[in-house]
């Protein structure tokens, strides 16, 4: 692959990666969330949203410090022969901590969202708790998850600061659009930063507007 669409493909398979992980771990989370009773309720959801208001760039230096080789979690893995600093492994990690209130607070509106009649209809009809979960409960909130996975999608594609973080800028390696976009403004190259701004961005706005008519024909199909 050209070293002109390597950037692009790198940020792509993040995106991917990141984004299906983190379904499968942010479903759980979520259904904890939503119907915990727990009085520390409100620290768990705390903690699950403080990659939305922690800088990038400060996320990223305590994860770059956390799973550095010179922290004790970082000899740990070194010894297992795992890096994470600055390498593909480790910008999925950065990406999956960055992102994860994407995936998590659209999929608790969405558990939240649903009748509280439906659980108990179905564990009258004997079904079990993972069978209620997973042929009950995730079939009536395709929306929730649709819109919980586009926006997870479309907000790594956008990262930079912590992926610059844990990640730096090796070519074929960690440097993804985002970074790829930063250098070439730098290097005055405005038409190459244009065009992975261009495909970004319509990429976002392509997966957004479906998302919004899947939506839309989801409520409609209800008041019918």
């Amino acid at each position: 692959m050209s070293d002109f669409l390597l950037p692009l493909y790198l940020t792509f398979k993040l995106a991917i990666i990141a984004t299906v992980v983190l379904f499968f771990i942010g479903i759980f989370v979520a259904y904890f969330l939503a119907y915990t009773k727990s009085k520390l309720r409100f620290v768990y959801e705390a903690l699950v949203n403080i990659p939305l208001f922690l800088p990038p760039i400060v996320l990223g230096f305590y994860i770059l410090v956390i799973f550095s080789p010179a922290s004790f979690l970082g000899k740990i893995l070194e010894y297992f022969g795992i890096k994470l600093v600055f390498s593909f492994s480790g910008l999925v990690v950065g990406s999956i901590l960055y992102s994860f209130p994407f995936m998590v607070n659209p999929l608790v509106s969405g558990f939240r969202a649903l009748p509280k009649s439906l659980k108990e209809a179905s564990y009258t009809l004997g079904k079990t708790k993972l069978e209620t979960f997973f042929k009950v409960l995730l079939p009536n909130m395709k929306p929730s998850i649709l819109s919980a996975v586009v926006l997870t999608f479309v907000h790594t594609i956008g990262e930079f600061g912590v992926v610059l973080m844990i990640g730096g800028n090796i070519p074929g390696v960690t440097k993804v659009a985002s970074i790829a976009i930063f250098d070439a403004s730098m290097a005055l190259n405005y038409k190459l930063a244009n065009f992975y701004s261009l495909v970004l961005s319509l990429v976002s706005l392509s997966f957004l507007m479906f998302v919004f008519f899947i939506n839309k024909k989801f409520v409609s199909n209800d008041r019918s």
